[in-house]
């Protein structure tokens, strides 16, 4: 799978397992999460161009390296893409943000969606489509196929963890898009949860059933 990168950092290992025990409390798990998110923002975004200035320091001139062209734009995938979204404007405060709302039909595991606001100059943006779980990849399939309709053209997809299947099925439909996961766990069960995975994620960021 070359578009898919699975970032192996012993410091993500060690969050992602606190945010898969269940004993885990709401709060850690957003705060930890959020934690996670930042790391991952960092990775991410590691290839982003960047441009000379020149700039006085207290002592001389010198030429420093600036991000290069418009600021990036995170894009949420409501509600529980919210969770990672915040991380990563720690990191990233001035990225612009999107939101499309979707829902998973738990009896057709496909997506409806609810709503959809975005930059209007989103398309010269490069755009990190962010939810928590890949798991059937419908719902993201679905964000990205909004994205590209809205006219942009470069995707990053981040998630905390990710099924084969839902690999499978969003590199199938989008293979130019890069998927960025903290793990990939063994498989999806019947009710398209991932396995062994860390429970419904939007459940547990805010402390619903």
């Amino acid at each position: 799978m070359p578009n898919v990168t699975v970032l192996d950092h012993p410091l993500l290992r060690h969050k992602l397992a606190l945010l898969r025990d269940k004993t885990t409390t709401t709060a850690v798990f957003r705060q930890v999460a959020r934690e996670i998110s930042l790391l991952m923002a960092y990775e991410v975004t590691r290839d982003l161009p960047l441009e000379t200035k020149q700039i006085e320091t207290p002592l001389e001139t010198m030429q420093a390296e600036h991000l290069a062209g418009k600021k990036l734009c995170i894009v949420s995938i409501l509600r529980a893409g919210n969770g990672i979204l915040e991380g990563m404007l720690d990191l990233i405060p001035s990225a612009r943000v999107g939101h499309i709302g979707l829902y998973r039909d738990h009896a057709t595991l496909r997506p409806a969606e609810y709503y959809l606001k975005l930059p209007n100059d989103i398309d010269e943006r490069l755009v990190i489509l962010v939810d928590p779980m890949l798991a059937t990849g419908n719902s993201a399939v679905a964000a990205a196929t909004r994205l590209k309709q809205a006219g942009v053209k470069a995707i990053k997809f981040v998630c905390l963890l990710a099924a084969p299947e839902g690999v499978a099925t969003l590199t199938a439909a989008h293979p130019d898009i890069q998927v960025f996961a903290a793990a990939i766990d063994r498989a999806l069960d019947c009710n398209g949860y991932i396995r062994p995975g860390l429970g419904d994620a939007g459940d547990r960021f805010y402390g619903t059933r």
